[in-house]
Order: C-alpha cells, then structure tokens, then sequence
C-alpha cells in the first residue's frame, strides 16, 4: 500500500500551487499529438480528462471532442438545447470558449450560466430531465466540464445524453473515434467561428440555472423539516461549482446553515492536501476535508462537495467524516423508511466494490439489491423510471427519488446527499454517524479497506479477463467461499476484474486504468486481522493467476 505523504492534511505548500497562467497557455499553445496513446482524446467512466502541460487537455481535444458531439447530436436527431455548465478548475473557462465556438458554428442551441458563473453536474442532469419531461421529440443533452475532485492542474470534459446522466460506451465510443480522427486530421471539417460572434449568436443563450435547481429542492429533500428543527448545518463547497447555490438555498428554505469556506480560486490554495500530496478536492479524504472536520464541533453537522458537486463527504460531532460506504448505508436505511410514496418494488443500486453493509440494509428492509460494475451509468435507466429508489457508490457519488418516487437525477448530486445528512437528524434527533452504529450493532460491523498492487501490463490484462475457474479458490481466510464472480450479478455485465465473497467477507480485484497497478477492495465482518488475511490471500491467488 502506498505511503501517505508527511505533508497530508496540512494547508498547501506555496510551492507546490499550480502556475494558472502557465495552464492556459499551455492550453491554446500545446499542439496534441495524435498518434501518442496519451495525447489522444480517451473518454473513461466520466468523460475525457487530462492536463493541458502534458497536452492531454488541450484546445485541440475541446474542439474535435465538441465537434463530434455535434455530429452524434445530428445523426441521432438530437435537435433540442444542450444545457452546459463548468466548474472551477482553471482549464474549464477556456474549454467552454473552445466548446461555444464549435456548437455555436454548428447552430446547436447552447444553455450557458446567465451570469457566465459555475454549474454542478447535478444542475446540468436536472435541467436536461426537466425540459425533456413529457417531450418525445427535440429532446436536450448536456455537457460538464470538469475533472470532478482532480488537482488543479486537470481538465475535464462529459457529455450527458437526453436521459440526463453519463453517457454509455455505445455513445462515448461514437465520439471518442470520431474526436480522434478530427485531431488526426489537423482539425479538419471542425466548424469555428469567434468567440465574441458566437455569444451574440442567436443559438448561445443565458441560462439561469440556480433558481429551478433550488425551487426543486424541497422535493427530494424534506427542508421545511430541517427548517423547523432548526439543526445548525455547516457547508464547504471546497471552492467548486456548487458555491453560487448555498446562499439561494438556505435564503429560500430558511435554513441554519454556514458557508465555511466561499473562496473560489483555481489554485485551490485553501485547501489541505491529499494522502499523496496533491492538491485535491476529495471530500471522501481525510486528509483533503481537515479543515471541516475541524470545526465539527461547531455544527449539528456538516458537509462538503467536490468541484463539480457530485460526490459527498458528511463530518458528524459524534463521528467525524463519514466513509462513504457508512453513509450510503445509513441514508438507504433512512429513506427506504421515510420515502411512503416510493414504490414497493424500488430496488437499491450499489457497485461490485461498495460495502456489504449495504447488503445486509436491503435484506432488512426487504428491497431488491441490484450490484452492478462501477460507474454511476448502471443506475441510471433505473433511477429514471424509479426502479430504483437510491443508487451510489462506493466513492461517494449517489441519487435518490424525489419524495413522490419520480426522478431527480440520473447523475450523481452530493447536494441533496448533504442536505439529507440535516434531514435525517432533524428527524430522528441523532446524527447518521450514530445511526449507523445502530446498524452495526443489529447487522455487524464492517471492516473495509481499498489497497493499490504492483502490476505490470500484462498482468493488468490478464486480471480484466481472468475467470472464477482460473482463480479457483475454495476457501478465503478460514472461509468457505460463496460465490466468485467476473460479471454483476444484478445485471451480468463484466466489471473488469474478479470477485470473491464467504458469509463474512469477500474481495474484489479490478486493474487501475491510468497507473500500474491493481486495486484490491475487500472487507470483513470479523476483524481488521481477518480483512488483512483477506488482503494478502487474495494477493497471493492472483500471483498464482499471473504466473508469478
């Protein structure tokens, strides 16, 4: 397992912040090379991201990406307004202007902030399900721009379909191949036209994102109930998006919350940095969130987002930060309880890799589990017909219904996560740190580690395909095994990587797609020694596997 760097939790280093001039102008000066693996545009679970210093982030990438898009949008017939928003990495504004000239040019009807501020990517999902509701025809889409929680030096790029959350393989493919060949070509057949023409274009205009979002949220979240509790909410946006939207929201909703932190600078240079070092804006770290754990003594609790407001991090007094896995177990717990108006049938969606807790919730609320592989694109048809009342992950990124049981969003939104964190104890008068104990104590307690290992490429690609006969273990950590699995169960689709469960515990193996290594999920339900002889022989099982 990899160190944690001295410096981790401590405020950033001036050193060590991002030269923003430098960042741009590596933007519009670094010319990517097409046939280098690492300068081409690569769109993984949520989109393409790179650094424009390393030219995997660069205008060029913008404009053949945008470009495509254009094209898949027509090809499909996609003919309503794309809603796009950004976040507050220093690349974002200069990828909108690339972006802007490229649909503006293609006569693409463009939704930008009215006040050119920022958008969560929760926003953008909401906006693209609102104006799509009952429409059958001249559908929305959407794009983000953002690298969620990366360091300030990354970009990011992400397209959402009509049905309002990530796009598929099926449709990130059609884009990627075709963006690809767009740079192979010098950006040939790329349409353009000038920045200062295209936002006087009859297709480019303002867009007030805030006050729908916000009107909305008293649906999903019960806010006249925190409200009326009056429960003291502390909030760190972490300098992203979501910054411009807490103000209108405890304004609207009269709650008794506190801003902490309304700085927003692309170097990020309030924060503490991350267990390697890096600046990031992980609010499922420790080390990133120092700065509201803190204060938790000030709060009845408190929450942070990461820069684009899709993943959570909830600091309790009793507890501290949250894992997130405690959390999303906690808050289906609460829900499926609280939510009268969802149906019988919604089922609970969680990742191969997200805690067995969360198992063990569902078959005490008697809900169906769905386990699908990571990436939230798995909840997304059922969170949109509300065959799921909740999906999320294991890195902190969840949706749920609104309280009628219709669609909120079909992205992740780490707004109403934290705001259900106050709704839950305006309720039941204690924190969700102590209501998942409460769990623990009837369903056992979880012990759930993520570790990095070595591995070459090769083994890398032996991993993705590796199969339960191939592995053939019998028993893990005095255990029999139950079962072994290369593909979801809740919908047999591969997740990449294998996994192994007994009745009290299990693994999973996937290989990291930008480092060499491998990452090793697993948890115990006995101990921390017994996850740790989980750890080492699943290590072991998989040196047999490559060979080694």
């Amino acid at each position: 397992m990899a160190e944690v760097d001295p410096a981790a939790g401590k405020p950033v280093a001036p050193g060590a912040l991002a030269n923003v001039p430098r960042l741009v102008t590596a933007y519009f000066a670094n010319r990517p090379d097409p046939a280098d693996p690492a300068q081409r545009v690569a769109f993984g679970t949520s989109g393409h991201r790179g650094t424009s210093l390393k030219s995997s982030f660069n205008e060029g990438h913008i404009l053949a990406t945008t470009q495509a898009i254009c094209d898949y949008r027509k090809e499909k017939g996609l003919t309503g307004p794309l809603f796009i928003g950004i976040d507050t990495h220093a690349l974002a504004e200069p990828a909108l202007a690339s972006a802007v000239e490229v649909f503006a040019a293609n006569g693409v009807d463009i939704m930008i902030d009215k006040d050119h501020g920022y958008t969560p990517t929760p926003v953008i999902s909401h906006a693209i399900l609102t104006y799509n509701k009952g429409r059958t025809s001249g559908l929305a889409d959407g794009v983000v721009v953002t690298p969620s929680h990366n360091p300030p030096e990354d970009g990011g790029y992400k397209y959402n379909p009509p049905h309002g959350g990530p796009a598929d393989t099926d449709v990130t493919g059609v884009v990627e191949k075709r963006a690809n060949a767009y740079l192979a070509d010098g950006l040939e057949g790329v349409k353009r036209i000038d920045y200062t023409k295209a936002l006087k274009s009859s297709t480019v205009h303002a867009y007030d994102y805030i006050t729908p979002y916000v009107a909305d949220l008293g649906n999903v979240v019960d806010l006249e109930l925190v409200r009326s509790a009056g429960i003291n909410i502390g909030i760190d946006p972490l300098g992203g998006a979501a910054v411009h939207y807490w103000h209108p929201i405890i304004e609207r909703y009269g709650l008794e919350a506190t801003v902490v932190n309304e700085a927003i600078d692309p170097t990020f240079r309030f924060m503490t940095v991350d267990w390697d070092g890096k600046i990031r804006m992980d609010c499922s770290s420790p080390y990133a969130m120092a700065s509201l754990i803190a204060m938790r003594d000030r709060f009845d609790v408190a929450f942070a987002n990461d820069t684009d407001a899709d993943r959570h991090g909830i600091v309790t007094r009793t507890g501290g930060l949250m894992n997130p896995n405690h959390y999303l177990a906690t808050a289906i717990s609460y829900l499926f309880a609280h939510r009268p108006n969802w149906g019988r049938d919604a089922a609970i969606g969680k990742t191969v890799v997200s805690s067995s807790i969360i198992d063990r919730v569902a078959r005490k609320l008697g809900r169906k589990l769905v386990e699908t592989p990571v990436g939230f694109k798995w909840f997304v048809d059922g969170l949109l017909t509300g065959g799921f009342g909740f999906g999320g992950e294991e890195s902190a990124g969840a949706s749920f219904l609104r309280r009628d049981g219709t669609v909120w969003t079909t992205d992740k939104d780490g707004i109403i996560l934290g705001l259900l964190a106050a709704e839950i104890m305006a309720r039941t008068g204690r924190d969700p740190s102590q209501l998942f104990n409460d769990l623990t104590a009837e369903l056992g307690v979880p012990h759930y580690a993520r570790i990095d290992v070595a591995a070459t490429g090769p083994q890398k690609n032996i991993l993705k395909s590796v199969t339960p006969e191939q592995l053939g273990l019998k028993d893990l950590a005095g255990d029999p095994v139950r079962a072994t699995l290369s593909k979801a169960p809740g919908n047999g689709q591969s997740f990449g990587g294998i996994k192994v469960e007994t009745d009290y515990g299990w693994f999973a193996a996937r290989p990291s797609g930008t480092e060499d290594v491998y990452k090793i999920y697993a948890e115990s339900f006995r101990s921390t020694e017994h996850l740790k002889r989980i750890q080492e022989e699943a290590q072991a099982g998989l040196k047999k596997v490559f060979g080694a």
